[in-house]
């Protein structure tokens, strides 16, 4: 726990429950940087605001009759973060998150921009496959001449892991540079428009490119969803996905292989209602609940 102690600070603890980090088989961790947000920046304040909903909704899923309330988990607060300083985030993130991996628990990262997800996919190992449900592809090579921000992120992480051993779900919004790439690499890609009109074939699809894999990250961006849906984002794009598309999908993909999972781009100053924190809160439960099933029952 001493890089755990030394990285990050209190907060007020993710769906109420609370328990100590040596009981926890879930370990909560905030990470409130949104340093090369380009668009509409605000998802620093996204950790709070996904805990603070996460307290005011239930915890039991109809999806799984389980209920988190049951589940032991530590949220230790969030990360300290230099703001403007991307690769020194990244690289406390990796120590933290290896720390929560290392302890034999299961890490779950609120975000922060979606440029954080590096440094836990970098903590869990190259034998990872990632899946990311964005309406960005994030495969730029460089943006605004900079190749370590938000937009670049699942380039670095193809570096680092390999082209096959990622999967977006739900992309809309690419440049023509990341098309291209993904085109020549064979990047695997599910629009959002295959999402929505052929639900049943992409999951299948889907399934069966983790067919192999022997662990999987989840990282969700909550630009995925339309913005009808999650007005609060930093950079958000028509024609998304909506949150039973979302979660039918991961339904069908959790199973002990799921190692981790963020929910990053969470903006509370671009969305007054906060229904977008809210539908973050429940992903993130109902995830949470999906993979203490399927622990479950391998424990059984």
């Amino acid at each position: 726990m001493e890089t755990i102690k030394l990285l990050t600070m209190p907060s007020n603890p993710f769906s109420g429950y609370v328990s100590s980090f040596e009981e926890s088989h879930f370990v909560v961790l905030g990470v409130p940087f949104d340093g090369t947000s380009s668009y509409k920046p605000g998802s620093r304040f996204g950790p709070s605001a996904i805990r603070e909903a996460s307290c005011n909704i239930e915890t039991f899923s109809l999806r799984t009759l389980e209920d988190a309330e049951h589940l032991k988990i530590c949220d230790i607060g969030d990360l300290w973060v230099t703001h403007g300083n991307l690769v020194e985030t990244l690289k406390n993130v990796e120590r933290v998150t290896a720390e929560i991996v290392n302890g034999s628990r299961f890490p779950i990262i609120l975000g922060g921009e979606h440029s954080i997800t590096y440094g836990a996919v970098k903590a869990m190992g190259k034998d990872m496959t990632v899946v990311q449900f964005d309406a960005h592809m994030d495969l730029r090579n460089e943006y605004l001449g900079e190749k370590w921000s938000h937009a670049c992120i699942m380039r670095r992480i193809a570096e680092e892991i390999g082209v096959p051993h990622i999967i977006e779900v739900g992309i809309r919004a690419p440049s023509n540079e990341e098309y291209q790439f993904a085109k020549r690499n064979g990047v695997n890609l599910f629009t959002s428009e295959t999402v929505n009109n052929k639900p049943r074939e992409t999951i299948e699809k889907i399934k069966k490119l983790l067919g192999r894999a022997s662990k999987i990250y989840l990282t969700i961006d909550v630009d995925c969803l339309d913005p009808s849906v999650a007005p609060g984002v930093g950079n958000p794009e028509p024609e998304g996905i909506n949150i039973t598309s979302l979660l039918n999908i991961i339904q069908e993909i959790v199973s002990p292989r799921v190692k981790g999972f963020d929910v990053v781009e969470v903006s509370p100053p671009n969305d007054p209602s906060g229904i977008t924190a809210v539908g973050a809160a429940k992903i993130a439960i109902e995830l949470l609940n999906m993979v203490g099933k399927t622990l479950s029952r391998e424990g059984e």
